[in-house]
Order: C-alpha cells, then sequence, then structure tokens
C-alpha cells in the first residue's frame, strides 16, 4: 500500500518506521527538513519536503495513489486541513490526529466527516486508556486487551525466585493444565523469541502472556508479583495525558491526585476536573513528594510535559517506595534508558497512536492491532473466514509461519487457549503474536 505521512515528529516517525518493516511504500512529509533529513537516514521509505496543507505538495508525495493519508503533526488543526485538502476517494483512508480535549467536549463534538476525516485519533487519551489498565494489573509493563477485555495480552518482568523462574514452560504446572494462560514472547537481552516448551524462564525476562481476564492473577502470581486493588493514584502533571487518566480515575472511582508546578495550569486543572485533588508544587521535590505522602499511594504516574521531568520524579517516586510506578517518555532514544534505570514500565504517545492507526492500515479481516515500546512485535486480533486455509484444519498439521504464534481463539464469547488438536473455525476471533517480519505472512493466512 502507498501511505503519505504528513509529519515527522516522534509520532509520524514511529509509525513510518513500522509501516516501512511491512515492506509498504512510505513517503513522509514536513515543512523541517532537519527532521526528514533524520527520517531518511534511519529508516526506508521516501521524504517530500513542504507544507501537507499544500495540494501540489502532496501531489509530490503520491497521494493520487495513495490508499492511507496520516496527518500526524503536533497542530490539530494543521492534520485537518490536510485532510480537507484532499479529495475523498472510495480506496482512501484519511486518518487526522487531533488531541485538544474541547474538540471532544460532550455536545460539541468534532465530527469528523466535516472535515473530510474517515478517522479521529487522540495519541493523547490512548496513552491515558493504556495507562488506566497498566494501573489495574498492578506489575504489568504493557497491557492489551482484545474481544471486550475477555483475552488480554500482559507484559510481566520475571522476579528472582519466582515461581516460573529457572523453569522451562514445560516444567511448569500451568503448560499442562487446561487453563487460559499461555506465554507467547520472551524478550531477553533486547532480543524477543517466540519460546517453545523447552524455552527456560530466567529472572528479568520480559514475559508477554495471553490470558483471559480472570486469569491475570495467575500470571502475575507466576512472575513473582501480588495482584493488588487499585485505590490512590498520584499524577505529575499538567499534560493532556495527566488530565485524561484524572478524568478516568474519576469515572472508576479511584482517588487521584494531580501534582502542577505552574499555578495558572494548577487552577485550570481545578475547574475542568470534579473530584480530583490538584495541588501546586513540583514532583522532583523529594520533600514535597515524601510530604504529600507518595509512599502510601498505590501508584505514582509522570505525566508531565518534560521527558527528564517524568524519569527524575519517577526515581523519586522509587526511592520512597512506592509500589507501581509509570512514566510517560516522548523521545525514542529515552525509552531504553528508562529500563536500564529500573524504570519497567514506560507509556508513549507514539505506540499509542500506533496501536490506533494500524488497524486502518490493514483492514479487511483485522479487528485490532497493538504494538509495543521494546519490541517489533504484534498482537492482531483476525476475524476468520471460510475462505481461511487454515479453517477445518487441526493446528498440529499447520504449518504457521515462523516467528508468529496462534495465541488465543474466541468462538461465541468463549476463550479458547489453543492445543495442537484445536482448529480454526468460521467465524472466529484469532488473536495472533507475531514479529515483525512475520506480520505479511500472518496476513495473508486470514482473507476478509
Amino acid at each position: 500500500m502507498h501511505i503519505v505521512i504528513v509529519g515527522a515528529g516522534e509520532v509520524g516517525y514511529h509509525v513510518a518506521e513500522r509501516l516501512s518493516k511491512e515492506q509498504h511504500d512510505v513517503v513522509v512529509v514536513d515543512v523541517d527538513r532537519d527532521r526528514l533529513d533524520y527520517v531518511e537516514t534511519h529508516i526506508d521509505v521516501a521524504v517530500v519536503e513542504g507544507s501537507g496543507v499544500n495540494p501540489a505538495v502532496l501531489e509530490r508525495a503520491g497521494i493520487d495513489s495513495a490508499g492511507l493519508l496520516l496527518a500526524v503533526t503536533s497542530i490539530d488543526e494543521v492534520n485537518l486541513v490536510v485532510c480537507m485538502a484532499v479529495p475523498a476517494r472510495p480506496d482512501l483512508v484519511k486518518v487526522a490526529r487531533v488531541s485538544n480535549p474541547d474538540f471532544y467536549r460532550e455536545g460539541d463534538a468534532l465530527y469528523p466527516a466535516r472535515f473530510g476525516v474517515d478517522v479521529l485519533i487522540n495519541p493523547e487519551r490512548e496513552l491515558a486508556v493504556e495507562t488506566f489498565r497498566l494501573l489495574q494489573s498492578t506489575a504489568a509493563t504493557d497491557l492489551a486487551v482484545f474481544a471486550g477485555g475477555a483475552v488480554q495480552l500482559i507484559g510481566l518482568t520475571v522476579v528472582e525466585g519466582a515461581p516460573v523462574d529457572g523453569k522451562t514452560l514445560g516444567e511448569l504446572d500451568v503448560a499442562r493444565q487446561d487453563r487460559s494462560l499461555l506465554a507467547v514472547a520472551v524478550e531477553r537481552d533486547g532480543k524477543t523469541i517466540i519460546p517453545d516448551g523447552s524455552t527456560r524462564i530466567q529472572a528479568q525476562d520480559h514475559v508477554y502472556a495471553v490470558a483471559t481476564a480472570d486469569e491475570i492473577p495467575t500470571a502475575l502470581e507466576l512472575s513473582g508479583h501480588d495482584h493488588g486493588k487499585l485505590r490512590r493514584v498520584l499524577i505529575a502533571g499538567p499534560s493532556r495525558e495527566a488530565y485524561y487518566l484524572a478524568r478516568l480515575l474519576e469515572q472508576h472511582g479511584v482517588e487521584g491526585t494531580v501534582l502542577v508546578s505552574d499555578a495558572d495550569r494548577a487552577r485550570d486543572f481545578a475547574e475542568r476536573l470534579d473530584r480530583t485533588l490538584i495541588l501546586q508544587g513540583d514532583p522532583t521535590d523529594i520533600e514535597l513528594m515524601e510530604f504529600e505522602g507518595a509512599a502510601e499511594t498505590d501508584a505514582f504516574v509522570a505525566l508531565t510535559e518534560e521527558d527528564e521531568a517524568n524519569i527524575i520524579s519517577s526515581l523519586v517516586a522509587r526511592d520512597l517506595g512506592v509500589r507501581q510506578i509509570i512514566t510517560l517518555v516522548n523521545r525514542t532514544d529515552y525509552l531504553p534508558l528508562a529500563k536500564r534505570i529500573g524504570l519497567e514500565t514506560a507509556v508513549s504517545p507514539r505506540i499509542s497512536a500506533a496501536n490506533a492507526i494500524l488497524r486502518y492500515v490493514r483492514r479487511g479481516s483485522v479487528n485490532r492491532v497493538a504494538v509495543f515500546k521494546d519490541s517489533d512485535a504484534e498482537v492482531i486480533s483476525f476475524k476468520v473466514s471460510a475462505d481461511s486455509p487454515l479453517v477445518g484444519r487441526p493446528l498440529e498439521e499447520l504449518e504457521f509461519p515462523d516467528h508468529a504464534i496462534l495465541a488465543s481463539i474466541v468462538r461465541d464469547g468463549e476463550v479458547i487457549i489453543p492445543r495442537g488438536s484445536h482448529s480454526l473455525q468460521n467465524g472466529d476471533e484469532a488473536i495472533v503474536f507475531a514479529l515483525a517480519d512475520a506480520v505479511g505472512d500472518v496476513t495473508s493466512l486470514f482473507p476478509s
């Protein structure tokens, strides 16, 4: 597919990188030559210098043959105008990044069709939703939900001395029982592998497991973590992500406190939020964090607009003994740093944007896509049709693509963790974990 991406910032770069690895024909448009030079140097895409609101620039980018237009600059109004500048076509999907919460106010919502937009994405709100799910799962470093929440993919770091530490997957009791829990990937030393029964789990491994909602506590226990109840969360703001997360906490009856260093921004938050406590103060101030009882909270979430402040305040919270810490990191090169200094759970708007966008790249049989910050892996939910070559054949007889695994099957509301004797049926939802080099081969097995 020919894809035009307007905006070469963090979101545009990451989406272009992901799509390029999947052999799509990608062109990135931006007015900043330095950004384009960086894109062109690091990933295999074409670039066009100029404004995406200029039809002539979009023509040079090949918009006439594009199947997807992504307007993902940091300015909402520019993204909307870019989509307006391109006439509607049945074979073109236009996606605009719109982050301002005022556009989504109840009763005054932005209607995409008014601006010639097919899909609106809000990376900041997507990130807040992802963060809330992580908070609900305590020790999770990654979390994606499928089939309306019936199936969850959870990322966990194995604690030394955990029940799985030093055991092969085949040795674990869970592997010998008919339980709805399956390890689908192990990340170790920067490499992601698809495990089998002989794979031995080690402390500090990052394990991805697919489980039904009621088996999540089992996954936490096996990896050496407790399953706690979320009651009180301290958020470092201000940012749009902090606002959206505070709203979600209010809606779910969780006590939220937001620390905001700027007095005017603190007043703005207080006016917008109903049941959230807003305090003026610097979250990197150790004495203030101590005074505000950070150690007594269930979680600390660093969502300021500065990566450095997020990392430092997270380290302060860790030093004070906060049980769960989630850190917003915008810059790509800071993600490995955060992990090396012990901040395992980092969230990124670029990942949230990619999750929202990729399902529109792979239309047809694809229901949902989730990608992860530390690997090229994806989890893709497919609707199984009668035309799939997999239908009716036992899994043990299939030659499933290397670097991919069928993680679960949802049939008539029932979640099935597949074994060799299972087979797919027309109408099933198949959830597949795949590395980037296997995505194309996997997708071809699920025609729409």
